[in-house]
């Protein structure tokens, strides 16, 4: 996708604030720290449009890219992270869930695991929520960070990670480093080919 321009169109907390272009949205979700705005720089060619932080929990906010006034990037804030006090962890779930149950405009949850390790009880608990939401729609996977992994570690922890999510045949995992360019292409082909309806094409003859 030719990238012209973007803009962080809005933070919210709250329904009555997100955007009412009507534009498609495509959501990133993932626990503290797994990369959501490192990817999200990367797919939008900008290094610092989304705020990279080390310390987990940063994002507290919903955040809405646009992205040439045709589609929405959207940044949820991670979970998992343990220092949230019990108030700020219910004020979360609540945001999240009005976001993913009640959006029209929502067209794909993108679900982000760190590749060096096994999906989380936290990251399971998040794939059961796409699920229950997203029902019927193929679950989509980004495995995060695999230029850190060793060559004899990638294969065997992408293996890992899709037993561990019990992913099927339907669904997609795609393998994401900041390194190269292959896993945005292959995210790009994945949000356009939804974008324009045709979203049957992601498996059909190797397609991904």
């Amino acid at each position: 996708m030719n990238i012209h321009n973007v803009s962080l169109t809005v933070s919210a907390v709250r329904q009555d604030q997100y955007p009412k272009t009507g534009m498609q949205e495509f959501a990133f979700v993932g626990r503290s720290n797994v990369g959501k705005s490192s990817l999200i720089n990367k797919l939008l060619n900008r290094k610092s449009l989304a705020r990279v932080s080390q310390t987990p929990g940063k994002t507290v906010t919903i955040n809405f890219y646009n992205v040439d006034d045709t589609i929405f990037l959207v940044d949820l804030p991670g979970y998992g992270y343990a220092a949230r006090a019990k108030t700020e962890t219910e004020k979360w779930g609540k945001m999240m869930e009005d976001y993913l149950a009640k959006r029209d405009t929502l067209e794909q949850i993108f679900l982000l695991v760190d590749s060096r390790h096994p999906p989380t009880a936290d990251d399971l608990m998040m794939l059961d929520w796409i699920r229950h939401y997203r029902e019927g729609q193929s679950v989509i996977v980004i495995a995060t960070k695999t230029d850190k992994l060793k060559k004899r570690e990638f294969e065997k922890n992408l293996e890992m990670i899709w037993k561990k999510l019990e992913l099927g045949e339907d669904d997609i995992l795609v393998p994401f480093s900041n390194q190269d360019e292959e896993g945005k292409f292959t995210v790009w082909d994945i949000i356009n080919l939804i974008r324009i309806g045709e979203y049957d094409k992601l498996t059909e003859d190797g397609a991904l």
